[in-house]
């Protein structure tokens, strides 16, 4: 019985204090835009940095409002947001089944492995020319550019998720006379799921920046774009706009992930309150 209440009051424990992270994270960054804003002012009248070159956030909020007054902020952000879903989307998918057949076909381990690993080190800009020559100007180099940058990222959480699955699950499969399908899919992809999820969260960084590069070269639309236009005409408080919008728009996909990671992986809190209990 006394074991039983301290989990409960483990677990009791555990939400207050993720309660009060949360906010405390919301204070810091209120925090954060209120100096900022202070500095910007103190700086219009000491001249530390041109004031040109270092908005405040209310301007920056100003910028959006006129950005969203005449409808373009929402159309800028559509279309990246549909680029970046869908290039996203097609990366986790081929990375999935990528991994997967390295992981349990030798020869697409010999074949793939050493492709992957000459050019998983070169960042992404590099590829953006020949991509626009590949594919054009239009939707599908940016596309592909995102699913191609998520599966470099991606694909090596896959294949070491599954092969590095416990044996002896692997053997107490065998013995209970599962089919070749049946060990991968309710035995070693099931084990390497959780390691997957966390290369699926950690490609979203890497999908948005490359959206963002795609968008910086051979792109009329996007909030990549609107960064790059601004800094043609010094619009400073345009492209710090812009910027904070698509990492709002990486925060909200990433929250959506963790609640999708919190619901798929209850048991991992409910392992650690069986853990306290026992």
């Amino acid at each position: 019985m006394a074991k039983t209440k301290q989990a409960v009051s483990y677990k009791t424990a555990a939400a207050r204090k993720a309660k009060m992270d949360k906010y405390y994270k919301i204070i810091s960054l209120i925090g954060f835009f209120l100096l900022w804003e202070l500095f910007g002012r103190i700086n219009y009248q000491t001249l530390w940095i041109q004031p040109k070159f270092l908005p405040m956030p209310s301007e920056i909020i100003l910028a959006a409002y006129t950005y969203l007054a005449d409808g373009t902020l929402m159309t800028h952000l559509g279309i990246s947001l549909y680029r970046v879903l869908v290039g996203y989307i097609i990366g986790v998918i081929i990375a999935i089944v990528l991994g997967s057949l390295i992981s349990t076909i030798k020869a697409f381990d010999n074949i793939l492995t050493p492709i992957i690993n000459l050019f998983g080190p070169i960042p992404i800009m590099a590829f953006l020319p020949m991509f626009i020559l590949w594919f054009g100007i239009g939707e599908s180099s940016k596309i592909i550019l995102i699913a191609y940058a998520t599966i470099i990222y991606m694909i090596s959480y896959v294949t070491e998720g599954i092969k590095n699955t416990d044996p002896v699950l692997i053997r107490s499969a065998i013995s209970l006379g599962v089919s070749p399908l049946q060990l991968f899919f309710s035995v070693k992809f099931q084990s390497a799921f959780p390691n997957i999820f966390l290369g699926i969260k950690g490609a979203l960084g890497t999908a948005f920046s490359a959206m963002v590069v795609a968008e910086m070269m051979g792109a009329s639309t996007g909030l990549g774009y609107i960064i790059v236009f601004s800094k043609n005409w010094f619009k400073m408080s345009d492209m710090v706009m812009a910027a904070i919008v698509i990492g709002l728009m990486y925060s909200v996909i990433f929250g959506i992930l963790t609640v999708a990671e919190n619901i798929l992986f209850k048991w991992k809190m409910d392992s650690v309150g069986s853990a306290v209990e026992s």
